[in-house]
């Protein structure tokens, strides 16, 4: 099988490229390095699958009609469509640029598919799009006409425009809403990755509210298992959610961080900012029962999977 993978380069796109590659697949990667964090970070993450003879890396722009139907073009079988503007604060900042790589980049791709005959498609999507639902845990067939971020709605906007594309063009279509995903290679603005490295460096940590913000944190080895997954039963148009379904407080979170590194952590009390959601939570039996996912790893194994690794890189 050969995939296109969009946003290669990053986090989760590097992890699960390895993961097709190791299962055998061929590969092909876009990234367009976006200027959000080091761009050495990511020419790391794909010098390292440049050791797979069946990966091939194109720099460019989701929002390169050229670009993407010269790879799409290439015999493609799935596209895994990861690449994205991604954070809800830095959103609130810049909703044009996020709803111009978001969706308009979005429908680039989609329409390249539609071209070329692609008839699976992978869309990565967003729990932030359950805004402050307030029943929990979140599933697939609540409401989620409430985002509480210019980020959360681009991503509700593509999957409607996933929607959309299956029904009129007979292509199979799987949108994943990702649940905090860490581990190692994390992006270095998220949470675990800032507190790490701030606690290793003696200085005080942003430390939001009144420590019982929650989040469903999911490890990036059962993200990349669910998505391999969903690609092997991509059918029809579905939503999946794909967490750990252990929500986890912000102290909580804190003092498995300081159990992990051995050190306490300086707290910067804070406000919660605009944007953010009071809890996520994740209700994940649809891909249970439908995909075969089955997230095992707890906080404690993973923070400590992700702090040997953050070790390493010093």
């Amino acid at each position: 099988m050969k995939l296109l993978v969009t946003g290669a380069a990053g986090f989760i796109g590097s992890h699960l490229c390895h993961r097709l590659l190791k299962g055998g697949n061929a590969v092909v990667g876009l990234d367009n390095f976006d200027a959000f964090y080091d761009r050495k970070i990511k020419e790391s993450n794909v010098h390292e699958l440049e050791n797979f003879d069946s990966f091939r890396f194109v720099e460019g722009d989701i929002r390169d009609a050229v670009c993407v139907d010269s790879i799409c073009g290439d015999s493609i079988d799935v596209i895994v469509h990861l690449a994205a503007k991604a954070g809800v604060r830095p959103s609130i900042a810049d909703p044009v640029g996020y709803a111009d790589c978001n969706i308009n980049g979005t429908v680039v791709v989609l329409e390249s598919a539609k071209k070329n005959n692609i008839k699976k498609f992978i869309f990565a999507s967003s729990s932030s799009i359950y805004g402050n639902n307030k029943k929990v845990p979140f599933s697939e067939t609540d409401n989620v006409d409430f985002p509480i971020s210019p980020y959360a709605a681009t991503k509700k906007a593509g999957e409607l425009l996933c929607y959309t594309y299956s029904h009129l063009y007979d292509i199979d279509m799987t949108c994943l809403r990702f649940f905090t995903v860490y581990g190692p290679k994390q992006r270095p603005d998220l949470a675990i990755h800032k507190f790490c490295k701030l606690i290793m460096a003696d200085k005080p940590i942003p430390f939001f509210g009144d420590g019982s913000m929650m989040r469903d944190f999911t490890y990036i080895d059962d993200i990349t298992d669910g998505v391999v997954k969903s690609i092997d039963k991509c059918n029809g148009y579905e939503i999946y959610n794909l967490g750990e379904e252990r929500p986890v407080r912000l102290d909580v979170l804190v003092s498995e961080i300081e159990s992990a590194l051995g050190k306490k952590a300086i707290l910067d009390r804070k406000p919660v900012p605009p944007g953010d959601v009071k809890q996520t939570y994740a209700d994940v039996e649809k891909a249970k029962k439908q995909l075969g996912y089955n997230p095992d790893t707890e906080i404690t194994a993973g923070l400590k999977n992700f702090v040997q690794w953050l070790r390493r890189q010093n």
